[in-house]
């Protein structure tokens, strides 16, 4: 397992899914080798096929099972709907030592309200959820709730926005980072613990308000950030 290198692997579960297949698409057209992860092995290998023929990059498809253990870093990219029936589903495959990215939103959507509003969560965010629900020593890092997945579809359309990335630990949080920065135009940005997550998951239903009135797809952008590295 290995997400370092030239040549990082980066598994994507729910990957046939609207952020997850941008996410792909994205990644395999900068060079990375990644595996779209489904319930369905067939959908996901249909999936993988059809990026990589758009792209001409590396692409995998395989059952979520599978997937999860092929790399350090797996990125979970379902609705905040079904994050509860992934982990269980993970709950005997991803082990001590992995990070988990969730990019889940609580949005009322899950219970057939409005996708500009969230529900409230026990723990505080989908995150802090996902925290409690991974196995012992897998450790959850919160990114990628602003970037639309349209947006990363369309390879065609120039990105050049910022990234907030949620954790516990810095050294998490830069190895998630280094996988980010690897799509053109976008920024990660230190965002804080894994708690601060509760926060950034509210820009998520503001984005889709604003992208309703606006007929577009925003992103964010942080003015006034120093030069440096902010995970080191």
């Amino acid at each position: 397992m290995s997400e370092n290198g030239s040549t990082p692997t980066i598994p994507v579960l729910g990957g046939t899914g609207a952020l997850g297949s941008g996410l792909v698409k994205r990644w395999a057209a900068g060079g990375a080798r990644v595996i779209i992860g489904s319930r369905d092995a067939g959908r996901a290998e249909e999936a993988a096929k059809k990026v990589a023929d758009e792209t001409g990059g590396d692409v995998l498809g395989m059952k979520n099972e599978d997937a999860a253990t092929r790399s350090e870093i797996v990125f979970l990219t379902v609705p905040f709907r079904n994050q509860s029936e992934y982990l269980t589903n993970l709950k005997n495959v991803l082990t001590e030592g992995q990070i988990l990215v969730d990019c889940s939103v609580p949005l009322a959507a899950a219970i057939s309200g409005k996708a500009t509003r969230t529900i409230g969560i026990w723990q505080g965010s989908a995150a802090q959820q996902a925290q409690e629900m991974a196995p012992k020593g897998v450790t959850v890092v919160s990114a990628l709730h602003t970037v639309s997945g349209p947006k990363l579809a369309d390879l065609g359309t120039a990105l050049g926005e910022d990234v907030p990335i949620c954790g516990d630990r810095k050294a998490d949080k830069a190895r998630v980072a280094a996988l980010i920065d690897r799509i053109e135009g976008l920024r990660p940005v230190n965002a804080g613990s894994l708690e601060t997550s509760r926060i950034v998951e509210q820009l998520t239903p503001l984005l889709i308000s604003i992208n309703i009135r606006y007929k577009t797809h925003a992103g964010i952008s942080f003015t006034g950030l120093p030069d440096g590295d902010p995970f080191s």
